[in-house]
């Protein structure tokens, strides 16, 4: 959630794509005031979380539900942050939290932060630690989104892996332990999803059953349009301009989360580093993977599962997604093909582009 240059330019990028496909619109705030407003979305952008969020409601005039959806991202900012420093989180990372029984190791968190957590330590251990929300020491280390990024010293790469493992931090009500020095917690590759699912209990319980969420290209739609027709999303193609997809789906009340070498990046003596980093080594993974896109009924598990099948690679990942319900997905891999999960087109209609 650190406000960078490049990656704030890459995410307009994103939206731009996204609107286009999505036919939304990308002013401030949309919707005609005339006699044919209730046909009219509304809605509105702006930039939280480090990314472009934007909300579009097809179903109601009310801008005021804007406004809160928007709250919700400021009040979870607040808690999950890695970098502000009024944060939960940063605190949490930084030993400034209410100790628990006056033991250094041991803090009080929220029930807000109990919950994310839970979800983080989840797909940790599903994943045998390919996805491990401890890794947060070694990604401090690594500058992705800074002009002048360079691969971090090794000793210091090591020095942090040795801190890493989400087996040496446990919870236990509203209290979190963790039983080695200097660990953090990161909760970049989860908390967009827990928060846009947040957002939609928000307008559902408003009563809107027609909306669309992008939280940076984390897609979460409500219910389908009110004409019955399933929104549009399309799947950017990894390294391409801004206009260009390999696919689009047709969804209905369903989460679209992808993780991808190509959000955030940097080249160094002609090797490229990407944001996706290996817990056990402190270096990106190297599995032949470009992207995973992960179509689930939550956010929160979209975005967990699209990093945790990323490390896990084709193979393990494949085998894991199509061992959960409700749940389907699409690598690509470096030659660009697109691998689907079993039973994914008796799911969801898709389109490929040439």
């Amino acid at each position: 959630m650190n406000e960078q240059k490049n990656r704030k330019h890459f995410l307009l990028i994103l939206l731009t794509v996204l609107c286009l496909i999505l036919q939304v619109g990308c002013n401030n705030i949309k919707g005609e005031e005339n006699s044919n407003s209730a046909k009219t979305p509304i809605s509105i952008d702006s930039f939280k979380l480090n990314t472009i969020v934007n909300i579009t409601i097809y179903d109601s005039q009310d801008k005021s539900l804007l406004e809160g959806a928007l709250a919700i991202c400021d009040q979870y900012e607040q808690l999950y942050s890695r970098t502000i420093e009024t944060s939960e989180l940063y605190r949490l990372n930084h030993g400034l939290l209410t100790h628990a029984a006056d033991e250094e190791n041991r803090f009080l968190i929220s029930n807000e932060l109990v919950d994310v957590l839970d979800y983080g330590l989840y797909y940790s251990k599903l994943s045998n630690g390919a996805f491990d929300i401890t890794v947060e020491p070694i990604t401090t280390l690594w500058k992705f989104t800074t002009s002048d990024a360079v691969v971090p010293n090794k000793e210091a790469i090591e020095k942090a892996v040795s801190t890493v493992g989400y087996q040496n931090m446990s919870m236990n009500g509203n209290t979190v332990t963790f039983k080695k020095d200097h660990m953090g917690i990161d909760l970049g590759a989860i908390a967009k999803g827990y928060i846009a699912d947040r957002i939609k209990d928000y307008l559902l319980d408003k009563g809107v059953k027609s909306a669309m969420i992008n939280l940076g290209g984390n897609v979460l739609t409500v219910g389908q349009k009110p004409t019955g027709e399933a929104f549009k999303i399309g799947i950017q193609k990894p390294f391409a301009d801004r206009n260009e997809i390999v696919a689009t789906m047709e969804i209905k009340d369903l989460s679209v989360v992808s993780s991808g070498i190509y959000e955030r990046y940097f080249t160094q003596n002609g090797t490229l580093y990407h944001h996706i980093l290996d817990p056990s080594t402190g270096y990106p993974y190297q599995n032949g993977l470009i992207s995973v896109t992960i179509i689930s009924k939550k956010s929160v598990d979209g975005d967990g599962l699209s990093t945790t099948c990323f490390a896990l690679g084709l193979e393990e990942g494949m085998k894991l997604i199509n061992s959960l319900d409700d749940t389907d997905a699409i690598f690509i891999t470096e030659d660009y093909t697109l691998h689907y999960t079993e039973g994914f087109f008796e799911h969801i209609k898709v389109t490929e582009v040439d």
